[in-house]
């Protein structure tokens, strides 16, 4: 079966998320097709991050629900896991804004420290593990045989032992990807991952998005300013403005949307094309002022 054949992974329905007298997401619904790349755009402070911490447990919805189409576990409402449920269960899985490597463990520790789940329960919650008891031991193999296939794939073997915060801030944000590939995602959302890289890094971080998902058949959900990724890796788009859904479809029906124009540019609808595609590629700060 194809990619395109495979219809919703994610479905998002009339989404609310208040903070006191704050409305972050208003009413939101779309849609996250299975095997594809999805990318989620707007202006600062849209609700961008509020919905990925909705979609990963970090936030309970005001109201809406969120289905997630699991292919092992069948319909999964997110809205009512218990947050550790969501990465454990529903194997939805995501990285931040901000770097949240543990700097002083080395490659390696980062992404087996990312298997805790499994490895705690093999544990017995620590008396297998003081005891390395064969269980114990058989796990904790698995995990590092884990890591190290993801290192592997991601072109990183040859910086397992080094200390993670000693390295490039583009490799930090290739090896924050790598552990959170070593949960197994059903859906991996990446909430700004060309934050901080340079041309080059932009352009190996677009190739090893394609490859997650042609080659892996991982489906993405991405947040990004950066539109040299957005436009050029995702098969489908989403366009947040003050927490409202204005405009969803491919990239090319994305950027001719006059919704999109007056929400980048705040002008009228036959504003110029080369002008959205020029404001939206210079967007490049990230949503630190709205709730997180």
């Amino acid at each position: 079966m194809s990619a395109h054949d495979k219809g919703t992974l994610l479905s998002v329905r009339k989404l609310t998320m208040r903070f006191g007298g704050l409305t972050a997401i208003d009413d939101l619904s779309l849609e996250v097709p299975a095997g594809k790349i999805t990318g989620i755009i707007g202006p600062n402070g849209a609700g961008k991050t509020t919905l990925f911490n909705c979609l990963t447990g970090f936030y309970k919805p005001t109201t809406g629900t969120l289905r997630l189409a699991h292919p092992v576990r069948g319909e999964l409402r997110l809205e009512k896991l218990p947050s550790h449920r969501v990465a454990r269960d529903a194997q939805v899985v995501r990285t931040f804004q901000n770097i949240r490597l543990f700097p002083k463990m080395t490659v390696l520790e980062n992404l087996i420290v990312a298997q805790h789940n499994v490895l705690q329960r093999a544990s017995k919650f620590s008396i297998a593990g003081i005891f390395k008891l064969p269980g114990y031991r058989q796990a904790e193999r698995a995990a590092i045989e884990r890591a190290a296939m993801w290192l592997e794939r991601l072109k990183l073997t040859h910086l397992a032992d080094d200390p993670a915060g000693a390295l490039p801030y583009g490799i930090q944000r290739r090896i924050e990807i790598a552990r959170a590939l070593c949960v197994d995602p059903v859906l991996l959302c990446l909430d700004e991952p060309a934050a901080g890289l340079n041309p080059r890094e932009s352009a190996e971080l677009n190739e090893l998005l394609l490859y997650l998902c042609g080659e892996l058949d991982i489906a993405i959900l991405l947040i990004e300013h950066d539109m040299s990724v957005v436009m050029n890796v995702s098969d489908h788009i989403g366009v947040i403005s003050y927490g409202r859904k204005i405009a969803e479809g491919t990239p090319e029906q994305v950027r001719n949307d006059p919704e999109v124009i007056k929400a980048y540019l705040g002008e009228d609808e036959d504003e110029a094309e080369e002008a959205i595609a020029r404001k939206i590629a210079a967007e490049g700060s990230n949503e630190e002022g709205q709730p997180a």
